[in-house]
């Protein structure tokens, strides 16, 4: 299959985006029929416990003997939000309308490696925006780009543009810490500018059956340079623990891609396309359904080294230096 992804499955890897629906079978909208549901949805449906080493069925035996039917619907949420936190997966969510229950320990046990304030320095006030990009030449002629989503289309003119404006520069900085992910249509497209022949980027597997291990072949996903405007000159990408979903994907796409080094932290995975299903109170969940691999067939959920480990210093911080932006910069100037 000589293409990332079909269009419909390009568009649903988001850091925050419900996407395609399972039918399951009906529980009583009961505190303990709610958990049963739940527990099923995943047993059948989820697709990283191997990856893991969660015992389901253990996960079971501990938590159903605290739903009781005098349990309040946050207590409820509160206790299947803990269950489901034993996957520690970013895209695990439980939606009621009054609050959600989310697991973010892939990035706040790790130092942060951001500060806005740096980058609003870096950035200045005269930087230009187009599509969500932030953009600017920096004073040693290095070009910089923050990208901080994916949540949003990028315009094939507006990307010419950008390029086209950075094009006398030694190379350039992209930007992608903090960055939660969006759609991997936004993130293809924007790799597409740096290759100038189809990829070989990673690979991908669909549930098969209701087993932990019924999985499809790996499917082959490939990086299509885009029309427009490519770029030939060094390029480094920056990463740190929030790089997730999507932005995850454009970094495993970026490594495959000529004159780019990834230089930061590790990214914090995220390689499960997450599927959605309703509890019989008609909650959401969403899930991870389908793994994704890099281009050695390796999965990225728990995210992938950079090429230069670079963490923030207190001593730049109080310099006004982003050490992750300063090591970019003298890795460029030093090709």
């Amino acid at each position: 299959m000589r293409r990332l992804f079909t269009a419909i499955m390009l568009a649903i890897l988001a850091a925050s985006t419900l996407v395609s629906c399972i039918d399951t079978e009906e529980y009583a909208d009961t505190p303990s029929g709610n958990f049963e549901a739940l527990w099923h949805i995943m047993d059948e449906h989820y697709c990283f416990f191997q990856e893991k080493g969660i015992d389901w069925d253990s996960i079971h035996a501990t938590y159903a003997p605290r739903f009781n039917n005098g349990m309040t619907e946050s207590q409820q949420l509160e206790v299947l939000g803990n269950m489901l936190a034993e996957l520690k997966d970013g895209h695990v969510n439980l939606f009621a309308s009054f609050d959600y229950s989310r697991y973010w320990g892939f990035h706040e046990n790790y130092p942060a490696n951001y500060s806005d304030s740096l980058i609003r320095r870096y950035l200045g006030t005269d930087y230009r925006i187009a599509s969500g990009l932030k953009y600017r030449i920096l004073d040693d002629n290095i070009g910089y780009i923050q990208c901080s989503t994916f949540q949003n289309a990028f315009g094939a003119g507006n990307l010419d543009d950008i390029l086209l404006y950075l094009q006398p520069c030694l190379g350039i900085i992209i930007d992608v810490r903090d960055n939660g992910g969006g759609m991997l249509t936004a993130a293809e497209t924007l790799a597409g500018r740096f290759t100038d022949k189809e990829l070989l980027v990673g690979y991908m597997r669909h549930k098969t059956g209701k087993g932990h291990n019924d999985f499809s072949s790996l499917e082959e996903q490939w990086l299509k340079p885009a029309k427009g405007v490519r770029w030939h000159k060094p390029v480094v990408v920056i990463t740190n623990r929030s790089v997730f979903s999507a932005a995850n994907e454009f970094v495993k796409y970026m490594r495959c891609c000529p004159n780019v080094t990834i230089v930061g932290d590790n990214t914090g995975g995220g390689a499960g396309l997450p599927f959605s299903s309703e509890l019989p109170n008609g909650w959401s969940i969403r899930f991870s359904a389908c793994p994704m691999y890099d281009r050695n067939q390796q999965s990225t959920e728990d995210g992938m080294k950079p090429d230069i480990n670079v963490q923030m210093s207190t001593y730049d911080f109080y310099r006004n230096k982003d050490t992750i932006i300063e090591a970019a910069r003298s890795y460029i100037k030093n090709l």
